[in-house]
């Protein structure tokens, strides 16, 4: 009977390094969407009143929390008996990513006229706030769902092969690391203006080390989020042409003297640009067909 225990508490402390390992390298695939999921989330969360930024952003991590929850047992059933079908929302999740990067790369190069908000949050009344808030967090949540089921199919796609209970506990552990996480990270963003504010109140003649700290701090935070948002624009390519090349057999093989992180970025590009093609096609279709 002890012997049996004991050989019990073996294989869970085996199934769980197993977890912990594999766990890092979903962790680390995954990564490349976090950097975007990052950048879009500081920006939906800044813009507010001080006060409220926090509120939002809690908002919007309970959100993602529940989108998980849905996510997180589909993804298991499509596992359990249609594996094929985590391959192919993988890839087309990939075209999704390649797509998404290669439009922010031409915004960026050929930028669209964009109408100019000029009143800003403090301007508002408190119902016109509160609307602006609701709204900002829907959208916040409806593209926190886009990246979840990525994060989520990546991870699954890793330990596809492994047994469904070792599925479950390493794509679960991967999705709450990527909540807290990217929510946790935002926040700590978000509030660095308020933080470098405090510190500049608190210096002595607008002088001296908390002067110098609070004014890094404040010019500090535009300039994170658009680095975010450039590497996690980079990073969305990246990790679009990593999906083809790892589930795509003709793709795997080429140019495989190269670099792969060059590979997959210069894949994840032309991708992209077919995908952009594609849609630009079909909404002039579109545009066509209503005008008619």
């Amino acid at each position: 009977m002890a012997s049996g225990f004991f050989a019990l508490l073996d294989d869970i402390a085996a199934l769980m390094d197993d977890v912990v390992v594999m766990s890092k390298i979903t962790t680390k695939k995954t990564a490349g969407i976090l950097g975007d999921d990052l950048a879009v989330n500081a920006e939906k969360a800044t813009g507010f009143v001080s006060s409220r930024e926090l509120p939002v952003l809690w908002a919007i991590t309970k959100g993602s929390f529940l989108n998980k929850l849905i996510i997180l047992p589909i993804a298991f059933l499509l596992s359990t008996f249609l594996p094929w079908a985590v391959t192919l929302i993988l890839i087309l999740g990939g075209v999704y990513l390649a797509y998404e990067g290669v439009e922010k790369v031409m915004e960026y190069f050929f930028p669209h006229e964009h109408k100019v908000e000029t009143v800003s949050h403090e301007d508002l009344s408190p119902e016109e706030q509160l609307k602006a808030e609701r709204k900002k967090v829907k959208s916040a949540i409806f593209t926190d769902f886009i990246l979840s089921v990525e994060i989520v199919i990546i991870a699954l796609g890793t330990v596809l092969g492994e047994p469904l209970v070792f599925q479950v506990i390493v794509v679960s552990i991967v999705a709450i690391i990527a909540t807290i996480g990217v929510y946790g990270i935002v926040a700590l963003i978000v509030r660095m203006d308020d933080m470098g504010f405090a510190l500049i109140q608190k210096s002595d003649d607008q002088k001296g080390l908390l002067f110098n700290v609070g004014n890094v701090l404040v010019k500090a935070l535009p300039i994170v989020i658009k680095s975010l948002s450039v590497i996690g624009t980079i990073a969305l390519l990246l990790v679009a042409g990593g999906i083809f090349t790892h589930n795509i057999e003709a793709l795997h093989h080429v140019a495989e003297s190269i670099p792969a992180f060059i590979k997959d970025f210069a894949i994840g590009i032309v991708v992209g640009l077919l995908a952009l093609l594609i849609v630009k096609v079909f909404r002039k279709i579109i545009k066509s067909l209503k005008k008619q």
